[in-house]
């Protein structure tokens, strides 16, 4: 039987591509090499075995590759250049996204996790001190979670357990209120005069924090959604 999608160009493509959870593999490992646990960090909704089994599918389809790490016994992944030429793509649908989808943020959906993920790929390193901060995060209704971010030019390191460092500063926040920050819809200090995000430490460092968090590169791209009806 011939099947439609043998001619189709956009059907061969899409029955790889946009098979779920494959946007956001091929995503993170635009990046650069990824092992498997930042890779997972990067989607975090996704389960390991299914990781597993999506990574084994586009190395099949030879978008990805396993190339051995030079620091540790383990393995990493990269994009072929087949996996690279869809970088485009993924822009694309970033942009749509940023347009389209980001004006319904809600914290109930939001994954502090993930936004913590992002938020470390954000950070503007040039306005860093030269001295290592650490910014410990806490998110209201999210009570078990706690994320410190050390920051120390040019490294910037994401942690879940205690690094052990003297904390700077205390970041007490709604999901929500942090994502928008790093969507470019609201400015750092005006949420924080709102009082959705509270900033505790030595007041040269809360002064600056708003300047070493970045926002994505989207804001400059896309367009600012409109408010929600």
């Amino acid at each position: 039987m011939t099947h439609y999608g043998q001619f189709c160009p956009v059907a061969m493509g899409a029955e790889i591509f946009a098979e779920r959870w494959t946007p956001l593999i091929v995503r993170e490992l635009l990046h650069g090499e990824c092992a498997f646990s930042d890779l997972h960090r990067g989607v975090p909704r996704i389960s390991k075995n299914l990781l597993s089994q999506r990574l084994e599918s586009l190395r099949q389809s030879g978008l990805v590759e396993q190339v051995p790490s030079e620091s540790e016994r383990r393995h990493l992944y990269r994009l072929t250049a087949a996996g690279r030429e869809l970088g485009p793509v993924v822009e694309a649908l970033g942009i749509w996204g940023y347009n389209w989808a980001s004006k319904d943020l809600n914290d109930e959906h939001l994954d502090p996790d993930f936004l913590m993920w992002t938020l470390r790929r954000m950070v503007r390193v040039d306005a860093l001190p030269q001295e290592r901060v650490v910014v410990l995060f806490q998110f209201r209704r999210h009570d078990d979670r706690f994320f410190w971010l050390v920051l120390h030019r040019p490294e910037v390191d994401l942690c879940v357990d205690d690094p052990g460092y003297e904390v700077t500063l205390e970041v007490d926040a709604t999901v929500e209120a942090l994502a928008r920050v790093c969507l470019g819809h609201l400015d750092f200090l005006e949420v924080v005069r709102r009082g959705d995000i509270a900033v505790h430490g030595a007041p040269r460092h809360r002064r600056s924090l708003g300047e070493w968090l970045g926002v994505t590169h989207f804001a400059t791209v896309g367009r600012k959604p409109l408010p929600a009806r």
